[in-house]
């Protein structure tokens, strides 16, 4: 009988254990051994992992901002868990390792909202990052704002204010007795009054967010996969036939594009896909990729927005052989004034040899006054302000085929009216003469500086918000150190020919207020219209503060998009003085998620996000940035070889 009793004691445990077991899905069924993540990801659009980081890492990052809803707490650096990663960008892949602390330092939260005072836990997620700034970590000028969304180990919603919606977290619980969520609840959102709740064992767990229950993982090593948002990837349809991805891409594009309903900004969208389509249709019977591609250049144009733009492959290639590679070995530059000038003569060029000089007056083109001419030239890609336009057009006035012939009407300096015809040939040098404003240096550092001693003058040139965004953070640094070091008192910065990447907001470095940017928005399916996406944005102080008496921002047409917002955030530091020709290209609109890869090796971007200012308008773009001081254009400034705004600025930033 006493056996018996033993017997049936021990089956009634184990059926309380089970009974345990059942009601808390928590329950531990491993001891806890968990001390390292490993995972891998894979990327389609190469913006932040390719084009703007150069130091690579996955981090366990501290989800407190989210937990709170904090979009702009700044994440304490003791709470940061570095990891090795392993960049694989031929394939667009990385393979990473994350060895979990004994005691991690991250903030603790009872999340369970049973009106309990408890210890609570440390939520944690796992994130591609890149060193912006200083060190590895998010501190100090490099702090993290929000939680993660980018290439994490959480899927968000990003039509509703990043509430995450799935994927796996990783936990740190001081003991046994504290709650977690098993679902989401009724309102479907994490950490709210809603969630069910269970006890979670002491110490480390990956709690995996698509499980119903949610599933707690024990492993000792377990493999967490980072998501791409699909909203960030890149819409491929180059598998499908031209009209499949004419539809598709339409589609997106007619109902995300970030300006409909900006009058002037969006095509008649019922208009051009009655008229393209026809056209599409017909490429794609004869399977002729050529005519695709001058579809989509007609599309391309049927905005008015420097932003969209076409990589045609191949059969751009023999749409320039075409169209472009011809030239009559000469360059012309249109004056306030409207006279148009020759600023470069090819030597042995046609123009050479029909006499035409450096400095000559351009006067008609095959009969027609040179004004009206430059009016008629087709730009070779989407301008977003008429000033960029007009440059456009006059840079292509003298763009053809090989062996088209052109008649020119000129004066050359001193002389009289002559008449010449010219034959293209296949040259390109009096192109790059004046397109994108001149030759520009390839291996140029990201940021250049130098001093003027005499002057007392230091000068900082940012040629690229794209090129190893670390280093330029580093040479900016570095360049106000020695400047201030050295008792520069007047500081000149010039932005002009960058031609944008992402905004790395260094005017922090030059005042300590908080600058109001613009408000970033989406199209959200949801409600049919465009919506917020987080919150206003800013350039914030940086811990290091550097002043000087004066400032002079120099700009031109060619500070395209995060070149503009970076040159926003200067004019915005008091006393600063804008000067230039032009303003800034009036390009500004957030791009990342309008990329469609096409058949054909063809690949067309539109913008999708907009910046508004607080009073609804749109930020930038169309407009720019405005010089205070506006230099002229003159025969004098297009001929001479000397930097005639920078001499300006030079005696405006003088004591």
């Amino acid at each position: 009988m006493k056996r018996i009793l033993i017997r049936l004691s021990i089956i009634l445990a184990a059926l309380a254990m089970l009974s345990l077991a059942c009601m808390n899905p928590f329950a531990a069924r491993t001891p806890n051994t968990l001390y390292q993540i490993t995972g891998t990801f894979e990327y389609t659009n190469e913006f932040y992992p390719e084009e703007y980081a150069r130091e690579h890492a996955v981090s366990l990052l501290d989800m407190s901002a989210f937990v709170l809803r904090d979009h702009e707490l700044e994440m304490p650096v003791g709470s940061q868990v570095l990891g090795y990663l392993e960049m694989d960008t031929e394939n667009n892949s990385g393979r990473y390792t994350i060895q979990l602390p004994i005691q991690p330092e991250g903030q603790y939260h009872d999340v369970d909202h049973d009106g309990k005072s408890e210890p609570g836990l440390q939520v944690f997620a796992v994130e591609y990052t890149t060193n912006w700034t200083g060190g590895p970590y998010y501190v100090g000028d490099d702090f993290y704002l929000g939680w993660p969304s980018y290439l994490a180990s959480v899927m968000v919603d990003r039509e509703n204010q990043d509430e995450v919606t799935g994927g796996k977290l990783v936990v740190w619980s001081p003991d046994d007795e504290q709650d977690f969520p098993t679902g989401f609840g009724e309102d479907g959102l994490l950490f709210s009054d809603d969630d069910p709740t269970a006890a979670l064992p002491a110490g480390w767990s990956v709690i995996d967010l698509d499980k119903e229950p949610f599933k707690v993982i024990r492993d000792p090593v377990h493999e967490i996969t980072l998501y791409e948002p699909e909203d960030a990837a890149v819409k491929d349809f180059s598998d499908l036939d031209f009209s499949e991805a004419w539809e598709e891409m339409f589609a997106i594009a007619s109902k995300e594009y970030a300006f409909n309903g900006i009058q002037g900004k969006a095509p008649d969208w019922e208009a051009l896909y009655d008229e393209l389509t026809p056209r599409v249709q017909q490429a794609d019977d004869e399977k002729d990729a050529y005519s695709f591609y001058l579809v989509l250049r007609d599309f391309a144009h049927a905005f008015k927005d420097g932003h969209v733009g076409l990589d045609g492959g191949d059969s751009e290639g023999a749409y320039v052989q075409s169209e472009i590679i011809g030239g009559f070995g000469l360059a012309v530059r249109e004056l306030d004034d409207g006279e148009v000038v020759v600023v470069y003569v090819l030597p042995g060029g046609p123009a050479d040899e029909a006499g035409i000089e450096v400095g000559a007056a351009l006067n008609a083109v095959d009969g027609k006054p040179v004004s009206q001419a430059i009016a008629q030239v087709a730009p070779f890609s989407p301008q977003s302000t008429d000033f960029g336009l007009r440059y456009e057009q006059t840079v292509f006035l003298l763009r053809t085929g090989p062996g088209e012939e052109i008649t020119l009407d000129y004066t050359n300096p001193g002389g009289s009216k002559k008449e010449a015809s010219l034959i293209a040939i296949r040259e390109v040098d009096s192109l790059f003469a004046t397109y994108g404003g001149g030759d520009t240096d390839p291996y140029a550092l990201p940021v250049e500086y130098w001093l003027y001693e005499d002057l007392g003058i230091g000068y900082v040139r940012i040629n690229s918000n794209s090129d190893d965004l670390n280093l330029a953070y580093r040479i900016f640094l570095r360049a106000l150190d020695i400047f201030e070091a050295q008792g520069m008192s007047g500081l000149v910065i010039d932005m002009r020919h960058n031609y944008g990447g992402t905004n790395l907001g260094l005017a922090g470095y030059l005042f300590d207020e908080e600058i109001p940017m613009g408000q970033l928005e989406y199209y959200s399916d949801r409600s049919g219209q465009f919506e917020p996406e987080g919150d206003l944005d800013k350039v914030f102080p940086m811990d290091k503060q550097y002043a000087f008496d004066k400032i002079v921002l120099l700009v031109d047409q060619f500070c395209y998009s995060a070149c503009e917002l970076e040159s926003y955030g200067f004019s915005q530091v008091p006393g600063v003085v804008v000067m230039g020709h032009f303003p800034t290209a009036g390009v500004e609109a957030e791009t990342a998620r309008g990329k469609f890869l096409l058949p054909g090796d063809m690949e067309l971007t539109i913008p999708t996000g907009r910046f508004l200012q607080p009073d609804g308008s749109i930020f930038l773009e169309g407009q720019g940035v405005q010089p205070d001081v506006v230099i002229p254009v003159t025969s004098e400034s297009v001929l001479t070889d000397e930097d005639i705004v920078l001499q300006e600025a030079l005696k405006a930033a003088a004591p």
